[in-house]
């Protein structure tokens, strides 16, 4: 049985969207000759972590030229390159999105997204209230250091190829491949499914 969900607040620096851009929005969906799909992918290990993660899917649920499709499972994970213990678990998930936005505008919604929710980035492997990564986008494969895409780390990191597969299981990463053999080839020690938590589409 799925644990009730509060709605909390969701991003404050977003206002509502007037009826008429998301109609516009809907019907750039069907008929513009070039939206990409991109993957998301969504951590937090402070404060009310499934909140937080439900309000980081809202509030890219409420960017104008981007419609969410999919939205993982939540998984439960022990944080990377800290001692045992230093931290509390992070909720990790996965979001599918389909984009009319170019790759810098949707980093720059991203970071956006997180500084609503109070992400410092004062400490490497610290403790956060956010993390909004893109870790696909389209077939795109670049280098480039603002944004390298796909993530450069997405393919050693069970907690975003286990909830990404159970939400697309045919999905692939550009320059890597199926996601389901990367899944294969990587430990999902400390990444556990919580079955009990559900995240919710945008209404």
């Amino acid at each position: 049985m799925t644990a009730p969900f509060i709605k909390g607040p969701s991003d404050p620096t977003v206002q509502p969207v007037p009826a008429s851009v998301v109609e516009k929005v809907d019907a750039a969906d069907t008929t513009l000759s070039n939206p990409n799909w991109a993957v998301v992918a969504l951590g937090s290990n402070l404060g009310n972590r499934l909140e937080t993660l439900q309000g980081a899917v809202d509030a890219l649920g409420d960017t104008p030229g981007l419609r969410i499709k999919g939205v993982s499972p939540v998984y439960e994970t022990e944080p990377w390159g800290v001692d045992p213990g230093s931290q509390p678990a992070y909720f990790n998930a996965v979001v599918v999105l389909k984009t009319t936005l170019p790759p810098a505008s949707l980093l720059e919604r991203a970071h956006a997204v997180e500084e609503a929710f109070h992400r410092v980035r004062d400490e490497h492997w610290g403790p956060r209230t956010l993390d909004v990564d893109i870790v696909s986008y389209a077939d795109v494969v670049s280098d480039d250091p603002q944004l390298t895409l796909p993530h450069p780390r997405a393919h050693e990191r069970a907690f975003v190829l286990a909830p990404w597969h159970d939400l697309d299981p045919e999905a692939q990463l550009p320059g890597r491949g199926p996601v389901a053999g990367l899944l294969d080839t990587v430990t999902r020690d400390g990444v556990a499914p919580r079955r009990d938590l559900e995240l919710r589409l945008p209404e």
